[in-house]
Protein backbone atom coordinates (compact mmCIF):
# COMPACT_ATOMS: atom_id res chain seq x y z
CA UNK A 1 0.00 0.00 0.00
CA UNK A 2 1.34 3.63 -0.71
CA UNK A 3 1.10 6.88 0.72
CA UNK A 4 -1.43 9.56 -0.95
CA UNK A 5 1.98 11.35 -2.36
CA UNK A 6 4.59 7.97 -1.60
CA UNK A 7 6.88 8.02 -4.97
CA UNK A 8 7.72 4.32 -3.91
CA UNK A 9 6.82 1.04 -5.10
CA UNK A 10 6.01 0.13 -1.59
CA UNK A 11 5.07 1.52 1.52
CA UNK A 12 5.00 -0.23 4.91
CA UNK A 13 2.95 2.72 7.03
CA UNK A 14 0.61 1.40 8.93
CA UNK A 15 -2.91 2.46 8.71
CA UNK A 16 -5.21 3.93 11.13
CA UNK A 17 -8.38 1.54 11.82
CA UNK A 18 -11.63 2.22 13.24
CA UNK A 19 -10.88 -0.41 16.12
CA UNK A 20 -12.96 0.33 19.22
CA UNK A 21 -11.30 -2.69 20.85
CA UNK A 22 -12.40 -2.51 24.82
CA UNK A 23 -10.27 -1.01 27.61
CA UNK A 24 -8.49 -4.27 29.40
CA UNK A 25 -10.30 -5.64 32.52
CA UNK A 26 -7.86 -4.63 34.76
CA UNK A 27 -7.06 -1.21 33.63
CA UNK A 28 -10.66 0.43 33.89
CA UNK A 29 -11.39 3.93 33.24
CA UNK A 30 -11.89 6.55 36.19
CA UNK A 31 -15.52 6.89 35.12
CA UNK A 32 -16.59 3.32 34.79
CA UNK A 33 -14.90 3.05 38.89
CA UNK A 34 -16.67 6.38 39.63
CA UNK A 35 -20.28 5.21 37.70
CA UNK A 36 -19.93 7.94 35.48
CA UNK A 37 -21.83 8.18 32.43
CA UNK A 38 -18.86 8.54 30.63
CA UNK A 39 -17.48 5.09 28.35
CA UNK A 40 -14.00 5.47 28.12
CA UNK A 41 -13.63 2.10 27.26
CA UNK A 42 -15.08 2.69 24.04
CA UNK A 43 -11.98 4.81 22.93
CA UNK A 44 -10.25 3.36 19.89
CA UNK A 45 -6.74 1.97 19.84
CA UNK A 46 -3.88 4.63 18.67
CA UNK A 47 -3.22 4.38 14.56
CA UNK A 48 -1.59 6.05 12.11
CA UNK A 49 -2.26 7.21 8.59
CA UNK A 50 -0.39 6.48 5.60
CA UNK A 51 -0.33 10.43 5.37
CA UNK A 52 0.30 11.29 8.71
CA UNK A 53 4.21 11.56 8.22
CA UNK A 54 6.78 12.07 5.29
CA UNK A 55 8.69 8.33 6.52
CA UNK A 56 7.17 5.86 4.13
CA UNK A 57 10.61 3.79 3.83
CA UNK A 58 10.47 1.51 6.45
CA UNK A 59 9.73 4.42 8.94
CA UNK A 60 7.72 1.92 11.26
CA UNK A 61 10.04 -1.52 12.46
CA UNK A 62 7.85 -4.36 14.17
CA UNK A 63 9.81 -3.27 17.39
CA UNK A 64 8.49 0.19 17.06
CA UNK A 65 5.36 -1.30 15.79
CA UNK A 66 4.47 -2.66 19.33
CA UNK A 67 5.69 -0.02 21.16
CA UNK A 68 2.98 2.47 19.48
CA UNK A 69 0.05 0.47 19.96
CA UNK A 70 0.68 1.18 23.75
CA UNK A 71 0.80 4.92 22.87
CA UNK A 72 -3.20 5.09 23.58
CA UNK A 73 -5.46 5.70 26.26
CA UNK A 74 -4.96 2.24 27.86
CA UNK A 75 -1.33 3.12 29.16
CA UNK A 76 -2.68 6.39 30.78
CA UNK A 77 -5.62 4.71 32.51
CA UNK A 78 -3.52 1.95 33.27
CA UNK A 79 -1.27 4.45 35.19
CA UNK A 80 -4.86 6.19 36.66
CA UNK A 81 -5.94 3.05 38.05
CA UNK A 82 -2.31 1.61 39.63
CA UNK A 83 -2.14 4.86 41.90
CA UNK A 84 -5.89 4.00 43.31
CA UNK A 85 -4.10 0.85 44.34
CA UNK A 86 -2.76 0.24 48.01
CA UNK A 87 0.43 -1.38 46.84
CA UNK A 88 2.49 2.42 46.79
CA UNK A 89 5.62 0.94 45.31
CA UNK A 90 3.93 0.98 41.98
CA UNK A 91 2.19 4.54 42.41
CA UNK A 92 3.82 7.51 39.96
CA UNK A 93 3.46 11.19 39.46
CA UNK A 94 1.47 11.62 36.47
CA UNK A 95 2.35 14.92 34.43
CA UNK A 96 0.81 16.00 31.46
CA UNK A 97 2.74 18.58 29.33
CA UNK A 98 0.24 20.22 26.97
CA UNK A 99 0.99 22.24 23.06
CA UNK A 100 0.13 25.23 22.76
CA UNK A 101 -0.95 24.14 19.18
CA UNK A 102 -3.51 21.86 20.58
CA UNK A 103 -5.15 24.77 23.13
CA UNK A 104 -7.52 26.40 20.18
CA UNK A 105 -8.44 23.20 19.18
CA UNK A 106 -10.15 22.40 22.43
CA UNK A 107 -11.24 25.94 22.72
CA UNK A 108 -13.02 25.99 19.55
CA UNK A 109 -14.52 22.40 19.76
CA UNK A 110 -15.72 23.40 23.23
CA UNK A 111 -16.99 27.32 21.78
CA UNK A 112 -14.97 28.64 24.99
CA UNK A 113 -11.85 31.39 25.14
CA UNK A 114 -8.17 29.99 24.69
CA UNK A 115 -7.81 30.60 28.17
CA UNK A 116 -10.92 28.69 29.70
CA UNK A 117 -9.99 25.75 27.54
CA UNK A 118 -6.54 25.66 29.34
CA UNK A 119 -8.04 25.81 32.59
CA UNK A 120 -10.71 23.14 31.93
CA UNK A 121 -8.45 20.93 30.05
CA UNK A 122 -6.11 21.39 33.42
CA UNK A 123 -9.37 20.31 36.09
CA UNK A 124 -10.68 17.60 33.44
CA UNK A 125 -6.78 16.25 33.80
CA UNK A 126 -6.78 16.47 37.62
CA UNK A 127 -10.01 15.50 38.28
CA UNK A 128 -8.81 12.10 36.68
CA UNK A 129 -5.91 11.71 38.40
CA UNK A 130 -3.52 14.17 37.16
CA UNK A 131 -0.85 15.63 39.62
CA UNK A 132 0.75 18.32 37.18
CA UNK A 133 -0.33 19.90 34.17
CA UNK A 134 2.23 21.78 32.38
CA UNK A 135 2.84 23.48 29.20
CA UNK A 136 5.52 23.23 26.67
CA UNK A 137 6.48 26.61 26.03
CA UNK A 138 9.12 26.65 28.54
CA UNK A 139 10.77 23.64 26.23
CA UNK A 140 10.53 25.36 23.22
CA UNK A 141 12.03 28.53 24.71
CA UNK A 142 15.19 26.67 25.03
CA UNK A 143 14.75 24.72 21.50
CA UNK A 144 14.29 28.30 19.94
CA UNK A 145 17.40 29.99 21.70
CA UNK A 146 19.88 26.93 20.91
CA UNK A 147 18.81 27.16 17.56
CA UNK A 148 19.39 30.90 17.37
CA UNK A 149 23.31 30.16 18.60
CA UNK A 150 23.67 27.42 16.35
CA UNK A 151 22.38 29.34 13.03
CA UNK A 152 24.46 32.26 13.75
CA UNK A 153 27.70 29.53 14.37
CA UNK A 154 26.88 28.08 11.15
CA UNK A 155 26.54 31.45 8.92
CA UNK A 156 29.99 32.69 10.17
CA UNK A 157 31.60 29.32 9.84
CA UNK A 158 30.34 28.57 6.30
CA UNK A 159 32.53 28.66 3.75
CA UNK A 160 33.06 26.65 0.09
CA UNK A 161 35.30 24.38 2.04
CA UNK A 162 32.67 23.62 5.20
CA UNK A 163 29.31 24.17 4.28
CA UNK A 164 27.20 24.21 7.11
CA UNK A 165 23.67 26.17 5.61
CA UNK A 166 21.28 26.10 5.05
CA UNK A 167 20.08 25.25 8.66
CA UNK A 168 16.89 23.04 8.86
CA UNK A 169 14.92 22.93 11.99
CA UNK A 170 14.67 20.09 14.05
CA UNK A 171 11.73 20.47 15.75
CA UNK A 172 8.98 18.50 13.49
CA UNK A 173 9.66 15.20 14.11
CA UNK A 174 7.62 13.34 10.99
CA UNK A 175 10.08 15.53 8.71
CA UNK A 176 13.42 14.20 10.81
CA UNK A 177 12.30 10.87 10.56
CA UNK A 178 11.98 11.27 6.82
CA UNK A 179 15.53 12.72 6.80
CA UNK A 180 17.10 10.29 8.80
CA UNK A 181 15.74 6.99 7.02
CA UNK A 182 14.64 7.85 3.51
CA UNK A 183 17.29 11.07 2.51
CA UNK A 184 20.32 10.12 4.65
CA UNK A 185 23.60 12.27 5.66
CA UNK A 186 23.77 14.73 2.83
CA UNK A 187 20.41 16.15 4.17
CA UNK A 188 20.87 15.15 7.91
CA UNK A 189 24.21 17.06 8.50
CA UNK A 190 21.62 20.72 7.74
CA UNK A 191 19.68 19.23 10.20
CA UNK A 192 19.52 21.81 13.83
CA UNK A 193 20.96 20.05 16.94
CA UNK A 194 19.14 21.47 18.78
CA UNK A 195 16.28 18.95 20.75
CA UNK A 196 12.69 19.37 19.94
CA UNK A 197 10.50 20.82 22.58
CA UNK A 198 8.83 17.68 23.35
CA UNK A 199 12.67 16.20 23.93
CA UNK A 200 13.42 19.17 26.23
CA UNK A 201 10.60 18.96 28.18
CA UNK A 202 11.11 15.11 28.69
CA UNK A 203 14.54 16.52 30.32
CA UNK A 204 12.92 19.08 32.18
CA UNK A 205 9.90 17.21 33.77
CA UNK A 206 12.28 13.66 34.58
CA UNK A 207 15.36 15.62 35.87
CA UNK A 208 14.73 18.87 36.68
CA UNK A 209 11.26 19.07 38.48
CA UNK A 210 12.36 15.53 39.66
CA UNK A 211 15.04 17.40 41.47
CA UNK A 212 12.86 19.72 42.67
CA UNK A 213 10.66 17.03 44.71
CA UNK A 214 11.13 15.42 47.95
CA UNK A 215 10.24 11.71 48.40
CA UNK A 216 9.07 10.60 51.35
CA UNK A 217 8.09 7.17 52.92
CA UNK A 218 7.13 5.72 55.69
CA UNK A 219 4.95 2.84 55.82
CA UNK A 220 2.35 2.65 53.69
CA UNK A 221 2.55 6.65 52.96
CA UNK A 222 4.57 7.92 49.88
CA UNK A 223 3.84 11.55 49.12
CA UNK A 224 5.82 14.18 46.81
CA UNK A 225 6.03 17.95 47.53
CA UNK A 226 7.77 20.78 45.98
CA UNK A 227 11.59 21.35 47.28
CA UNK A 228 11.24 23.65 50.10
CA UNK A 229 7.30 24.03 50.16
CA UNK A 230 5.27 25.52 53.69
CA UNK A 231 2.18 24.75 51.84
CA UNK A 232 1.28 21.57 53.79
CA UNK A 233 -2.52 21.69 52.58
CA UNK A 234 -1.36 21.01 49.16
CA UNK A 235 0.91 18.20 49.40
CA UNK A 236 -0.27 15.80 46.88
CA UNK A 237 -0.75 12.07 48.61
CA UNK A 238 -0.42 8.52 47.55
CA UNK A 239 -1.70 5.71 50.37
CA UNK A 240 -3.72 6.84 53.11
CA UNK A 241 -1.53 7.78 56.03
CA UNK A 242 -1.34 11.32 56.61
CA UNK A 243 1.95 12.54 57.72
CA UNK A 244 2.40 16.50 58.95
CA UNK A 245 5.34 18.75 59.58
CA UNK A 246 7.19 18.85 63.29
CA UNK A 247 9.18 21.28 62.96
CA UNK A 248 11.88 19.04 60.90
CA UNK A 249 13.88 20.61 57.69
CA UNK A 250 13.12 19.59 54.59
CA UNK A 251 15.47 16.91 54.37
CA UNK A 252 14.54 15.63 57.79
CA UNK A 253 10.90 15.07 58.74
CA UNK A 254 9.76 13.11 61.05
CA UNK A 255 12.63 10.89 61.22
CA UNK A 256 12.07 9.62 57.47
CA UNK A 257 14.22 9.14 54.65
CA UNK A 258 14.02 11.68 52.22
CA UNK A 259 15.78 11.29 48.71
CA UNK A 260 15.05 13.61 44.82
CA UNK A 261 12.10 11.89 42.98
CA UNK A 262 13.50 9.34 40.54
CA UNK A 263 12.64 9.74 37.15
CA UNK A 264 10.97 6.03 37.01
CA UNK A 265 8.30 7.30 39.45
CA UNK A 266 7.18 9.93 37.16
CA UNK A 267 5.01 9.16 34.16
CA UNK A 268 4.92 11.52 31.59
CA UNK A 269 2.05 12.78 29.13
CA UNK A 270 2.34 14.30 26.16
CA UNK A 271 -0.34 16.13 24.45
CA UNK A 272 0.23 16.94 20.59
CA UNK A 273 -1.65 17.87 17.75
CA UNK A 274 0.07 15.30 15.58
CA UNK A 275 0.55 11.68 15.45
CA UNK A 276 4.36 11.75 14.77
CA UNK A 277 4.65 12.43 18.04
CA UNK A 278 4.33 9.61 19.51
CA UNK A 279 6.86 8.04 16.79
CA UNK A 280 8.68 10.82 18.51
CA UNK A 281 8.45 9.55 22.31
CA UNK A 282 9.96 6.29 20.87
CA UNK A 283 13.05 7.42 18.92
CA UNK A 284 14.03 9.44 22.21
CA UNK A 285 17.25 8.19 23.46
CA UNK A 286 17.81 7.66 26.96
CA UNK A 287 20.20 10.66 28.40
CA UNK A 288 22.20 9.75 31.21
CA UNK A 289 20.74 11.95 33.62
CA UNK A 290 17.19 10.21 33.09
CA UNK A 291 18.75 6.77 34.27
CA UNK A 292 17.07 4.59 31.36
CA UNK A 293 13.71 6.45 31.48
CA UNK A 294 12.07 8.19 28.45
CA UNK A 295 11.31 11.58 28.58
CA UNK A 296 7.85 10.66 27.37
CA UNK A 297 6.23 7.81 28.47
CA UNK A 298 3.38 8.31 26.70
CA UNK A 299 2.02 10.90 23.81
CA UNK A 300 -1.77 11.21 23.02
CA UNK A 301 -3.40 13.27 20.24
CA UNK A 302 -5.34 16.13 21.38
CA UNK A 303 -8.48 14.52 19.50
CA UNK A 304 -8.18 11.20 21.87
CA UNK A 305 -8.09 13.91 24.66
CA UNK A 306 -11.27 15.92 23.54
CA UNK A 307 -12.39 11.93 23.18
CA UNK A 308 -11.83 11.53 26.46
CA UNK A 309 -13.30 14.52 27.32
CA UNK A 310 -16.92 13.86 25.52
CA UNK A 311 -16.93 10.87 26.57
CA UNK A 312 -16.31 11.23 30.36
CA UNK A 313 -18.60 13.72 31.55
CA UNK A 314 -16.75 14.10 34.70
CA UNK A 315 -17.50 16.89 37.25
CA UNK A 316 -15.06 19.22 36.36
CA UNK A 317 -13.89 22.35 38.23
CA UNK A 318 -11.34 24.72 36.07
CA UNK A 319 -7.85 24.54 37.42
CA UNK A 320 -5.05 26.73 36.56
CA UNK A 321 -1.78 25.33 34.99
CA UNK A 322 0.95 24.31 36.82
CA UNK A 323 4.42 25.66 36.36
CA UNK A 324 7.84 24.02 37.15
CA UNK A 325 8.53 26.31 39.77
CA UNK A 326 6.72 25.47 43.32
CA UNK A 327 3.35 26.80 43.66
CA UNK A 328 3.79 29.15 41.02
CA UNK A 329 1.03 28.94 38.31
CA UNK A 330 0.59 30.46 35.01
CA UNK A 331 -1.43 33.58 34.84
CA UNK A 332 -2.09 33.58 31.26
CA UNK A 333 -2.08 31.87 27.62
CA UNK A 334 0.79 32.88 25.12
CA UNK A 335 2.19 31.88 22.25
CA UNK A 336 5.37 32.08 20.40
CA UNK A 337 5.90 34.15 17.19
CA UNK A 338 4.64 31.81 14.57
CA UNK A 339 1.59 31.54 12.63
CA UNK A 340 0.91 27.88 13.49
CA UNK A 341 4.04 26.85 14.73
CA UNK A 342 6.24 27.05 17.57
CA UNK A 343 7.94 30.09 15.23
CA UNK A 344 11.38 29.25 14.88
CA UNK A 345 11.55 31.55 12.20
CA UNK A 346 10.87 34.63 13.17
CA UNK A 347 12.60 34.07 15.91
CA UNK A 348 16.05 33.09 14.61
CA UNK A 349 16.11 35.74 11.83
CA UNK A 350 15.43 38.33 14.23
CA UNK A 351 18.15 36.91 16.41
CA UNK A 352 20.37 36.74 13.32
CA UNK A 353 19.78 39.89 12.47
CA UNK A 354 20.34 41.73 15.07
CA UNK A 355 23.55 39.51 16.20
CA UNK A 356 25.29 39.72 12.36
CA UNK A 357 24.00 43.06 11.03
CA UNK A 358 23.27 45.36 13.80
CA UNK A 359 19.47 45.20 12.48
CA UNK A 360 16.66 45.37 14.87
CA UNK A 361 13.72 43.64 13.12
CA UNK A 362 10.19 44.28 14.93
CA UNK A 363 7.99 42.75 12.12
CA UNK A 364 9.02 39.69 10.20
CA UNK A 365 7.25 39.77 6.62
CA UNK A 366 6.30 36.78 5.02
CA UNK A 367 6.36 36.46 1.13
CA UNK A 368 4.26 33.56 -0.30
CA UNK A 369 6.01 32.10 -3.36
CA UNK A 370 5.03 29.07 -5.27
CA UNK A 371 1.87 28.82 -2.40
CA UNK A 372 0.93 29.45 0.75
CA UNK A 373 2.75 26.96 2.48
CA UNK A 374 6.10 28.03 0.80
CA UNK A 375 7.12 31.52 2.40
CA UNK A 376 10.31 33.23 2.20
CA UNK A 377 11.78 36.09 4.81
CA UNK A 378 14.95 38.40 3.67
CA UNK A 379 16.60 40.95 5.02
CA UNK A 380 18.29 43.29 2.46
CA UNK A 381 21.58 45.68 3.77
CA UNK A 382 22.79 48.22 1.44
CA UNK A 383 20.99 46.55 -1.22
CA UNK A 384 22.13 43.54 -0.82
CA UNK A 385 20.47 40.39 0.76
CA UNK A 386 21.86 39.23 3.56
CA UNK A 387 19.61 36.74 4.94
CA UNK A 388 17.46 34.59 3.25
CA UNK A 389 14.57 32.49 5.03
CA UNK A 390 11.66 30.05 4.01
CA UNK A 391 9.33 28.25 5.65
CA UNK A 392 8.30 25.01 3.70
CA UNK A 393 5.51 23.26 5.19
CA UNK A 394 3.95 19.59 3.39
CA UNK A 395 5.00 17.02 1.66
CA UNK A 396 5.27 18.58 -1.88
CA UNK A 397 6.92 21.70 -0.60
CA UNK A 398 9.52 19.24 1.42
CA UNK A 399 10.17 17.49 -2.29
CA UNK A 400 10.98 20.47 -3.94
CA UNK A 401 12.95 21.59 -1.21
CA UNK A 402 15.17 18.71 -1.27
CA UNK A 403 15.51 18.22 -5.10
CA UNK A 404 17.05 22.39 -5.09
CA UNK A 405 19.61 20.94 -2.83
CA UNK A 406 20.30 18.37 -4.64
CA UNK A 407 21.54 20.21 -7.48
CA UNK A 408 22.81 22.80 -5.44
CA UNK A 409 20.26 25.55 -6.43
CA UNK A 410 18.87 25.97 -3.36
CA UNK A 411 19.29 29.63 -2.08
CA UNK A 412 18.10 30.04 1.39
CA UNK A 413 20.22 30.26 4.74
CA UNK A 414 17.60 28.16 7.17
CA UNK A 415 13.98 26.75 6.59
CA UNK A 416 11.52 25.64 9.06
CA UNK A 417 10.40 22.48 7.83
CA UNK A 418 7.12 21.00 9.15
CA UNK A 419 5.77 17.74 7.35
CA UNK A 420 1.77 19.32 7.61
CA UNK A 421 0.75 21.15 5.14
CA UNK A 422 -0.17 24.17 6.86
CA UNK A 423 1.74 23.88 10.39
CA UNK A 424 1.36 22.15 13.99
CA UNK A 425 -2.54 23.52 13.58
CA UNK A 426 -3.41 21.27 10.88
CA UNK A 427 -1.58 17.87 12.82
CA UNK A 428 -3.81 14.97 11.77
CA UNK A 429 -4.22 14.12 15.42
CA UNK A 430 -7.23 17.44 15.73
CA UNK A 431 -9.40 18.71 13.34
CA UNK A 432 -10.54 16.22 11.65
CA UNK A 433 -13.86 14.67 10.14
CA UNK A 434 -15.30 11.04 11.36
CA UNK A 435 -13.70 10.03 7.54
CA UNK A 436 -10.50 10.78 8.46
CA UNK A 437 -10.17 14.76 6.28
CA UNK A 438 -9.47 18.52 7.24
CA UNK A 439 -12.07 20.02 9.08
CA UNK A 440 -11.75 23.15 7.29
CA UNK A 441 -14.11 25.47 9.25
CA UNK A 442 -12.78 24.15 12.34
CA UNK A 443 -8.99 24.86 11.77
CA UNK A 444 -9.88 28.42 9.81
CA UNK A 445 -11.38 29.08 13.58
CA UNK A 446 -8.83 27.42 15.03
CA UNK A 447 -6.11 29.98 13.56
CA UNK A 448 -8.14 32.74 14.07
CA UNK A 449 -7.85 32.02 17.93
CA UNK A 450 -4.40 31.19 17.85
CA UNK A 451 -3.59 34.78 16.06
CA UNK A 452 -4.95 35.99 18.90
CA UNK A 453 -2.60 34.40 21.87
CA UNK A 454 -0.19 37.04 22.56
CA UNK A 455 3.28 36.28 21.64
CA UNK A 456 5.92 36.19 23.88
CA UNK A 457 9.70 35.78 22.92
CA UNK A 458 12.25 33.02 24.08
CA UNK A 459 14.85 35.65 25.44
CA UNK A 460 12.20 37.43 27.86
CA UNK A 461 11.65 34.50 30.09
CA UNK A 462 13.37 35.05 33.33
CA UNK A 463 12.92 31.35 34.33
CA UNK A 464 14.96 30.31 31.34
CA UNK A 465 18.11 32.21 31.86
CA UNK A 466 17.59 30.80 35.66
CA UNK A 467 17.39 27.56 34.81
CA UNK A 468 20.67 27.94 32.33
CA UNK A 469 22.53 28.67 35.48
CA UNK A 470 20.13 26.33 38.13
CA UNK A 471 19.72 22.65 36.13
CA UNK A 472 22.33 23.29 33.02
CA UNK A 473 25.54 25.02 34.85
CA UNK A 474 25.94 27.64 32.22
CA UNK A 475 24.24 28.81 28.86
CA UNK A 476 27.76 27.00 27.14
CA UNK A 477 28.21 24.62 29.72
CA UNK A 478 28.59 20.56 28.88
CA UNK A 479 25.81 19.69 30.54
CA UNK A 480 23.52 22.29 28.68
CA UNK A 481 24.99 20.61 25.28
CA UNK A 482 24.55 17.10 26.50
CA UNK A 483 20.70 17.47 27.07
CA UNK A 484 19.39 20.49 24.69
CA UNK A 485 21.37 18.77 21.53
CA UNK A 486 20.92 15.89 19.49
CA UNK A 487 22.99 13.58 16.99
CA UNK A 488 20.98 12.13 13.97
CA UNK A 489 21.50 8.17 13.13
CA UNK A 490 21.15 8.53 8.50
CA UNK A 491 22.48 6.34 6.00
CA UNK A 492 24.99 7.66 3.53
CA UNK A 493 23.44 8.84 0.26
CA UNK A 494 26.77 9.52 -1.05
CA UNK A 495 25.22 9.48 -4.22
CA UNK A 496 23.69 12.68 -3.81
CA UNK A 497 25.83 15.46 -3.14
CA UNK A 498 25.03 19.26 -1.82
CA UNK A 499 27.11 21.37 -3.96
CA UNK A 500 25.34 24.40 -2.48
CA UNK A 501 26.81 28.01 -3.83
CA UNK A 502 25.61 31.37 -1.99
Amino acid sequence: MKCEHCTRKECSKKTKTDDQENVSADAPSPAQENGEKGEFHKLADARIFLSDCLACDSCVTAEEGVQLSQQNAKDFFRVLNLNKKCDTSKHKVLVVSVCPQSLPYFAAKFNVSVTDASRRLCGFLKSLGVHYVFDTRIATDFSILESQKEFVRRYRQHSEEERTLPMLTSACPGWVRYAERVLGRPITAHLCTAKSPQQVMGSLVKDYFARQQVQEEMGSAFLVLPRGSTDWGALQMFGSTTLSPEGGSRQTWMGCWCSNLSPEKIFHVIVAPCYDKKLEALQEGFPPALHGSRGADCVLTSGEIAQIMEQGELSVKDAAVDTLFGDLKEDKVTRHDGASSDGHLAHIFRHAAKELFNEDVEEVTYRALRNKDFQEVTLEKNGEVVLRFAAAYGFRNIQNMILKLKKGKFPYHFVEVLACAGGCLSGRGQAQTPDGHADKALLRQMEGIYADIPVRRAESSAHVQELYQEWLEGINSPKAREVLHTTYQSQERGAHSLDIKW
